[in-house]
């Protein structure tokens, strides 16, 4: 098959994706693997076609607040994985948490997630209580945790606390791959139950995967793609791979922007009402790697509402932006980098029409 050949291939393979929104195992391995720039610009203009048809150019903000960087796994990418004895570790109260709420409401966020380590200190008694206390004081903002495995009753206390949705990265689909990337004690199978759960108890649901982690392959991201069409939620979060030097994979390649934005087209055509986040980290990985999700079809920023002191303490990865635009007090200067690609801003919930 000559390159022009391969081309076409792609870019039909494009052009199913988006009047189907079904593809085969193969079809989805070989896209991604014959893509070129070209037919990544394709995409791109596919993408931000329907995302501008199901949302206009709305950007929807979410305040991360980074309550908690104690973790009792021990992820091999994860710098604040159990095993790492120099991460300076930390925990908000439940004042520190409903003052940053108070300070995002004020800069015009109406969705707040609470994201931490699986720190056992969080009880569902503790955690129900920081969500019941802010669903009262934001009676019109959603509330999303990100607070990793718990059980179904867990899941289902913190839902009646007032929880709305509940991120959970899958990571990877296949359990050979997700065994090389944890330890024995954690399992895809669980990790996609939890996702099962979350569902049948009514959460609006993310999830997601990294790019370009290790030993990853085509067919890898192939199956992503595939438990994602069957999931159908509300929300997927994903990012390059970024190693973090004291973790087994500290020397490991980082994952690339370039397969990153191709990745972010590809869900959009494949889930064209999904809230499609342009990560922290894609824009750590590119100065302008935000601005390139947008372009590539995402319609979400999670800008930083942590206190200041904190943000530093909480690095999953190497370099990860802690300052500047990433902070929500730099929001206008978010809103000017969009307004300067053709969003905007949107001071609402943003809640999926996936729902």
């Amino acid at each position: 098959m000559t390159p022009n050949d391969r081309e076409q291939k792609v870019k039909s393979l494009i052009d199913k994706l988006c009047l189907t929104r079904d593809l085969k195992r193969s079809e989805w391995t070989e896209l991604i693997r014959e893509r070129t720039p070209a037919s990544a610009e394709y995409l791109f203009e596919r993408a931000r076609a329907v995302r501008i048809r199901c949302y206009g150019h709305d950007i929807y903000i979410r305040g991360l607040i980074e309550f908690t960087n104690y973790c009792r796994n021990d992820c091999y990418y994860c710098g604040i994985r159990r095993s790492n004895s120099n991460a300076v570790r930390y925990r908000l109260t439940k004042e520190d948490i409903l003052a940053c709420c108070e300070e995002g409401y004020r800069l015009g966020f109406r969705t707040f997630v609470l994201q931490g380590g699986e720190d056992g200190w969080f009880t569902d008694e503790r955690l129900c209580d920081i969500v019941s206390e802010i669903r009262a004081h934001f009676p019109d903002c959603a509330i999303t945790l990100s607070v990793g495995e718990r059980s179904y009753d867990s899941y289902k206390k913190l839902y009646d606390a007032g929880a709305d949705r509940y991120l959970l990265r899958h990571e990877t689909y296949d359990a050979e791959h997700y065994g090389r990337l944890h330890p024995a004690s954690l399992s895809a199978s669980h990790r996609q139950k939890c996702l099962r759960d979350l569902k049948k108890i009514g959460y609006q649901v993310g999830t997601g995967f990294m790019v370009g982690s290790p030993y990853q392959t085509p067919e890898n991201l192939a199956d992503d793609m595939l438990f994602l069409s069957r999931l159908n939620p509300q929300m997927v979060g994903i990012g390059p791979f970024i190693p973090h030097h004291e973790t087994p994979f500290a020397h490991m390649p980082a994952g690339t922007a370039e397969l990153t934005l191709f990745m972010l087209g590809l869900i959009r055509l494949l889930l064209p009402r999904v809230l499609l986040p342009a990560t922290t980290a894609l824009g750590t990985i590119a100065e302008d790697g935000r601005e390139k999700g947008i372009l590539a079809g995402a319609n979400v920023v999670m800008p930083n509402l942590s206190p200041a002191q904190v943000r530093e303490k909480y690095l999953l990865y190497d370099n990860k932006l802690c300052t500047g635009d990433e902070a929500a007090e730099s929001l206008n200067s978010l809103k000017t980098r969009m307004e300067k690609i053709g969003y905007h801003i949107a001071v609402s919930r943003g809640d999926s029409l996936n729902i």
